[in-house]
């Protein structure tokens, strides 16, 4: 009886904290962020601070998330996301791992799909925080390697979207394009969840019998010298680091938690 209790606790807490997400996202489109556009006429000071407080805000949300007893987490080299201008790439097993990596990196960016421009609870944070917009091609490659140069941590899924159902990881070549033609060294970080949810095509009330943990692990930094040495091609440099990826976080991701 109390496990069937607290399953239907941990639904309606995790549905609870979906409702605060978006209730939270509008608030700030309507009522924080156009004070900073009134009182901050600098543009990228406005960025910056819009940044922290999207920070704040999510460090706040899994806090929330974790007293509710929706998950636990447990955190790992995070000392090295102290650096600015870092390529930071993570595996992407669940929805909210972009929640977690934005709350602890600072000067965060991200590139954000096209289909959230337009969400109501989402617009207004992102337009405020200047994340890159995800046109595809070598323009959005050209505006993350612009992003780096500034000295902003930009935080990237390579496999595009959430790891499937039967854990294998792909990944897109996007991010090693980045790293090659930015010449980039990598930060990776490795997100554990056990037992697992919120994965590709898991509807949100189907939570796990137990509570879920989150680890969440940032690795040494992969140096990318022998991808882009040698007179080698950035398409062919591209391709043998997008293998390397895949290899390294398949590994990393099944030996994790």
């Amino acid at each position: 009886m109390s496990e069937r209790l607290g399953r239907c606790w941990r639904v309606f807490a995790t549905g609870l904290s979906f409702a605060l997400f978006g209730i939270g996202g509008l608030l700030l489109r309507v009522m924080v962020f156009p004070v900073l556009q009134l009182l901050v006429r600098d543009p990228a000071r406005r960025v910056a601070l819009s940044r922290g407080v999207i920070r704040a805000s999510f460090r706040v949300y899994v806090e929330m998330m974790q007293a509710l007893g929706v998950l636990r987490y447990e955190l790992s080299g995070m000392e090295k996301l102290e650096r600015g201008g870092l390529l930071i790439l993570a595996n992407h097993p669940t929805l909210i791992d972009t929640v977690f990596l934005m709350a602890f990196v600072k000067n965060a960016d991200c590139i954000v799909k096209a289909d959230l421009w337009n969400n109501p609870f989402m617009r207004g944070p992102i337009l405020a925080a200047g994340y890159i917009a995800n046109h595809g091609g070598v323009e959005l490659v050209d505006d993350c390697i612009a992003s780096l140069e500034r000295g902003n941590n930009l935080i990237i899924f390579p496999e595009g979207t959430r790891t499937g159902r039967d854990g294998v990881i792909s990944m897109k070549r996007g991010a090693a394009n980045i790293a090659v033609r930015g010449a980039r060294d990598i930060t990776p970080v490795v997100i554990g969840c056990q037992p697992a949810t919120l994965g590709k095509g898991e509807k949100w009330w189907k939570v796990p019998p137990r509570v879920v943990r989150f680890r969440i692990e940032v690795q040494e930094d992969l140096p990318i010298g022998s991808f882009i040495g040698n007179g080698a091609s950035e398409v062919l440099a591209a391709r043998q680091l997008t293998e390397y990826l895949q290899h390294y976080f398949t590994g990393k991701s099944q030996g994790h938690v």
